[in-house]
């Protein structure tokens, strides 16, 4: 009876302490963080029950628990196999401080909570530049720098406005000597006292001397300067350009000079050609010369024989009017017969001749020219087959 009392007794005492023992907690605690991206890790001892243990982390305001007393934690991973936990999500401000704890746990045992205090601005790491370009201009070397990211894409000179960057450069290889170092806020700067044509290399890296942040650096870029050209330089080739440029014009206008010679005298010579060739240029049909039309082949000519009859009396009365001048202007007509026989030269010097055929004396000549076949049947007056050539008034 005393045994099975004992037994009873002893089986008891063991369920109990295995109840209210506790699992050991997560060991070395800490927090990796990149500018605002902050992830809690732990570590735990792999035992035969270490796959059914699961952890759970929180995060509370620390004033809350000064100020407030109340202790309303905000679970970010529960019952999670992971030994980490991503607090980026959470957004927690960056100039706060912040308790967050983390427990190990199965289906019977928990452990206690082991927690760490953080504060962003002061023990958030910061990262490299998220982008460096380096660029030959002019014979140095012009390093473009942009920001850290936020886990939201912004700068981080948003939330940290001293930060400044640090940069190495030096000439490649490294071999032996000591790489030249500059500090600067901008985000352009240009690498001074740098040679022609010789490769460099850059680093940058991200600094904040309040807390003694300092990231490490961005990948190396190596580029080549390009020649760089003195000011000498720079006005001789504008000065050769420009007598290029001069000799150029120059030479468009001597041959639009010579080519305007060219076309005109080919076209309007100033020298006149020979007769013949002006007149088979005049009579050819496509010429654009003016000419008057006065040659047979141009000209169609429709002719036929007229016959011109004249009577005695009619010729009677046509002489005795021509050659029988008014009274009152005897003295004019001698005057203008003197007057016009220097110019014509076909003036006769016959006054006073008894001839019939010269019947004319002084005066006026009169030239009838083709008057056609007129034959005069009076004898002793002209021939019958001679034409009328000059009269004498």
């Amino acid at each position: 009876m005393k045994t099975h009392t004992r037994v009873s007794l002893l089986l008891q005492f063991g369920i109990s302490a295995v109840v209210f023992a506790e699992l050991p907690t997560p060991r070395n605690v800490t927090l990796q963080t990149l500018n605002t991206n902050y992830i809690l890790k732990w570590d735990w001892d792999q035992g035969p029950d270490s796959k059914a243990v699961t952890f759970t982390a929180q995060y509370l305001a620390r004033f809350k628990i000064k100020a407030l007393g109340k202790y309303n934690w905000t679970t970010v991973c529960e019952a999670t196999s992971e030994h980490h936990c991503d607090f980026t999500a959470e957004d927690l401000y960056y100039f706060g401080i912040w308790i967050l704890r983390v427990r190990a746990q199965n289906d019977l045992l928990v452990s206690s909570w082991i927690q760490i205090q953080f504060c962003p601005d002061r023990d958030a790491a910061i990262g490299p530049p998220s982008a460096v370009v380096v660029s030959p201009v002019k014979g140095v070397l012009q390093v473009t720098i942009s920001d850290p990211l936020t886990n939201k894409n912004t700068s981080m000179k948003t939330l940290i406005q001293h930060m400044y960057y640090y940069i190495q450069y030096w000439k490649d290889p490294l071999e032996s000597q000591k790489p030249t170092s500059l500090t600067t806020t901008n985000s352009l700067v240009i690498l001074p006292d740098l040679e022609s044509r010789m490769w460099y290399c850059v680093r940058v890296q991200s600094r904040y001397d309040f807390y003694d942040k300092i990231s490490v650096f961005s990948p190396t870029y190596c580029e080549q300067t390009d020649r760089h050209m003195s000011y000498w330089q720079i006005f001789l080739y504008f000065l050769l350009s420009l007598a290029l440029s001069f000799l150029f014009v120059l030479g468009m206008f001597f041959c639009f000079l010579k080519s305007f010679k060219v076309i005109k005298n080919t076209f309007y010579p100033s020298i006149p050609l020979p007769t013949h060739i002006q007149e088979y240029l005049c009579d050819s049909p496509g010429s654009d010369i003016p000419r008057l039309l006065t040659t047979d082949s141009e000209v169609e000519l429709c002719c036929d024989q007229l016959d011109v009859l004249i009577s005695d009396a009619l010729v009677k009365d046509v002489i005795m009017e021509i050659h029988t001048p008014p009274q009152d202007s005897e003295q004019d007509s001698r005057n203008y017969s003197r007057h016009n026989s220097g110019d014509s030269g076909v003036y006769s010097a016959e006054e006073g001749s008894g001839q019939s055929g010269q019947a004319f004396r002084g005066g006026e000549v009169v030239k009838l020219e083709k008057m056609g076949q007129i034959s005069f049947q009076k004898e002793g007056w002209v021939e019958p087959d001679e034409r009328i050539q000059d009269m004498h008034v």
